[in-house]
């Protein structure tokens, strides 16, 4: 499967749903991809510069909001990432487009795991338990930069 940002999705359990970056214009789960829109606007070559600019940017976040920094980010499927937060009204909600592919990562965080994610725009944190289960909001905001 070809990729335009390089990645190896040969063992990804969902190339049949996704069909690869460069064969759907950038589009492999029918939404935007934050690597493909970069690449395709600035170059390949120029994308490790800009997912080190965003790490930097989200690790400013991170400390400015009392929580570890990240050491890398990668891109992940919307689907895989968008956990349900609970609302103080018992309203259940999810923030981010299960099409679209961002930037994150995980991390312990203490017992249980920390969270991030971002378009380049925006960053997520949340922390959750193991497999996901309840999933908290801890840090939302948009980024500078």
């Amino acid at each position: 499967m070809s990729t335009l940002c390089g990645a190896d999705c040969s063992g990804c359990s969902f190339k049949a749903e996704c069909r690869g970056c460069a064969a759907t214009c950038g589009s492999p789960f029918g939404g935007k991809c934050v690597a493909a829109e970069y690449i395709k606007n600035n170059g390949r070559d120029r994308y490790a510069e800009y997912k080190a600019d965003l790490l930097s940017r989200v690790n400013d976040f991170m400390r400015n909001n009392g929580l570890p920094e990240a050491t890398a980010l990668f891109e992940l499927t919307g689907f895989l990432v968008n956990m349900a937060y609970e609302l103080p009204n018992g309203e259940s909600v999810r923030f981010l487009d299960d099409r679209n592919v961002y930037l994150g990562t995980q991390m312990e965080y203490g017992d249980r795991f920390l969270g991030v994610i971002s378009d380049g725009s925006f960053i997520l944190v949340c922390s959750y338990g193991m497999n996901g289960s309840d999933p908290e909001l801890t840090a939302y905001g948009h980024l500078k930069g």
